[in-house]
């Protein structure tokens, strides 16, 4: 803005633009854009640093920590001695089996769901222009508890042994957003509005369905496992539970970081969007297509957790600013750190027992938001 000012006020070449009189008045608008978005622009490697090294201990720490609680020096041998393929001493048997078989997938998985998940709320908030929206605004989780409920209470794809509750609830999670999608689709695509308010409204209804099977369950315990896998659990989770989930979400971080300049597009509105090139109608389709297969593999493995992808991406905004360019690449880190460590408050606060992660992350995730809120109300709903 400033080089257009000064074109059109040296009186060399005519060029069209603002007035010679508004040049101080552009100047002054520019000033509180320019000079955050350099500060922000020299944090980001920094701060993607530190949240990297953060998540490096955070693995460590999440696989010492627990209900057998492991020194941390006796943790990094064992896992140097792991991945380099040594002899493991018979006296650490017990100990490598509990890191490397037990431990280390449900810390890994956590980092993985945790950095999908927040990842995937920068893209619905941007996609659906509203800033209390998260993965699960589009009824995902909800028909992906349709049928994790129906494979846990009532047998179906009993054939599939372990395999059967997660493809039960994938499959669910498609048929939600299959739904959803014919719904809220018009002559003029997915617009903002149709696709939150009827993805909010099927939730309620998914939900209700859910809980219909829970009650006519003929199993006491099979209905207290389903309510405790609806709310968000890694309980059981194996090395192989980490592959598909992990190419997924690496498939959808790559494609959101690529399409930074069409996020901020979008966001300032479907006419802006339009002026810089970018089709709003088929980009919310892809983003959508996106946000339903990223979330339907993670609640697969892990159960609906909450708060993830709603909260995450504004903690991180108030970090770099609003810019998706620079939100992208921290926010997928910040979430990683934050459920691994909600996984190890979820293990120890009420050892032996294990609370439901979405426990923890509601019990944090509620006053964050709250504070959030009173600081910035002008841009979630203040004046």
């Amino acid at each position: 803005m400033n080089d257009t000012v000064t074109a059109g006020t040296t009186g060399d070449t005519p060029q069209p633009g603002p007035r010679p009189g508004d040049a101080d008045d552009a100047e002054d608008v520019s000033e509180p854009t320019t000079r955050p978005n350099r500060r922000w622009g020299a944090r980001l490697p920094l701060l993607c640093t530190l949240f990297g090294a953060g998540l490096l201990v955070s693995v460590i720490c999440g696989v010492a920590l627990g209900p057998t609680g492991i020194p941390f020096g006796k943790t990094v041998e064992l896992l140097y001695r792991a991945l380099r393929g040594g002899v493991v001493p018979a006296e650490d048997a017990g100990l490598y089996y509990i890191i490397w078989d037990v431990r280390l997938p449900r810390v890994l998985l956590a980092a993985v769901v945790g950095a999908g998940l927040s990842t995937v709320g920068v893209a619905t908030q941007a996609m659906v222009r509203n800033a209390l929206a998260d993965p699960f605004v589009l009824g995902i989780s909800s028909g992906a508890s349709v049928g994790a409920s129906a494979v846990a209470l009532y047998g179906i794809l009993g054939a599939l042994g372990l395999y059967a509750l997660s493809t039960a609830a994938f499959l669910g999670a498609l048929g939600a957003t299959a739904l959803v999608y014919l719904i809220a689709r018009t002559s003029d695509g997915l617009t903002p509005l149709r696709l939150i308010l009827t993805g909010t409204a099927m939730s309620y209804g998914f939900s209700a369905v859910t809980t219909l099977l829970i009650f006519q369950s003929p199993n006491g315990n099979a209905a207290k496992s389903v309510m405790f896998w609806l709310l968000g659990s890694l309980g059981g989770v194996t090395w192989r539970s980490l592959p598909v989930a992990t190419l997924v979400v690496c498939c959808g971080i790559g494609y959101l970081l690529l399409s930074g300049n069409r996020l901020n597009a979008l966001a300032m509105g479907d006419e802006t969007a339009t002026t810089l090139g970018v089709d709003p109608a088929k980009f919310r389709r892809e983003l959508f297509v996106l946000a339903a297969a990223v979330t339907g593999v993670l609640v697969a493995v892990s159960g609906a957790v909450g708060f993830v992808g709603l909260m995450l991406p504004h903690l991180v905004r108030l970090l770099v600013g609003a810019d998706h360019r620079r939100v992208l690449p921290l926010t997928p880190l910040a979430g990683a750190v934050f459920l691994v460590w909600t996984d190890v408050l979820a293990r120890t606060v009420a050892a032996p027992e294990q609370l439901p992660l979405g426990v923890i992350t509601a019990a944090i995730g509620v006053p964050c938001f709250l504070l959030l809120l009173r600081r910035r109300g002008a841009t979630l709903g203040g004046r």
